[in-house]
């Protein structure tokens, strides 16, 4: 399907891919993501890559909507043909437990060691980074463990806290408020200022959860 190009306010443009969590959608966003910052115009102030869209921040009193859509139209089919790349693949030992484990397996009607064996037994990819510091939104849960969020969020989650919000699973990187069902944690350091690459992961990433310990 042919991204749609929007208007989002008066400074800002919307390519949208599609209305669904798909990697090959989401690939194709970081593509044309990663094309339009470096060949970047003056007057584009910040690209923001999601799950199925790329928003386009510009300044009105440098660019109008025009130039910034043909600007972006004209770099996507150089785009699409660079639309897959090798994942990087990153495993991350997971102690399994915590607030909500039990719960997720009672909403399923399964053992704790169901839900930890399904959720250790895939291979996720990053979709893209937010909330936080290096907070991966990583997909797609088993439909078997899929989960709602918490109704009223947690004041603080952990930094290392394994969670998971409906179809997703993602890893806090610091203390934070969440609401995220906590399965598990892990000990990888997720987000270092001090570092040249201050995030552990990146979209496009692959990642496995191995199961390091189960609590009782």
């Amino acid at each position: 399907m042919k991204p749609q190009l929007l208007p989002l306010g008066d400074s800002a443009l919307l390519v949208k891919f599609g209305d669904e969590i798909d990697l090959g959608i989401n690939q194709r966003v970081h593509a044309l993501d990663a094309l339009l910052r470096a060949k970047q115009i003056a007057g584009v102030i910040e690209t923001v890559p999601a799950y199925a869209t790329l928003l386009v921040h510009y300044d009105s009193l440098v660019l109008t909507y025009a130039q910034v859509s043909d600007w972006v139209g004209a770099e996507m089919d150089r785009a699409e043909s660079n639309a897959t790349r090798k994942p990087r693949r990153i495993e991350v030992p997971v102690r399994y437990g915590g607030e909500d484990l039990d719960f997720v397996a009672a909403h399923h009607h399964i053992r704790a060691r169901e839900v930890v064996n399904i959720h250790a037994g895939r291979e996720y990819a990053v979709y893209m980074m937010g909330f936080t510091p290096g907070f991966a939104y990583m997909g797609k849960l088993d439909d078997a463990i899929a989960t709602p969020r918490l109704e009223t969020p947690r004041t603080r989650v952990a930094a290392g806290s394994v969670g998971i919000a409906g179809a997703q699973t993602g890893i806090y990187p610091i203390d934070s408020p969440g609401g995220w069902r906590i399965i598990g944690r892990t000990s990888l350091r997720l987000f270092d200022l001090k570092s040249d690459q201050p995030f552990l992961f990146a979209p496009g990433d692959a990642v496995r959860f191995v199961i390091e310990a189960m609590d009782a």
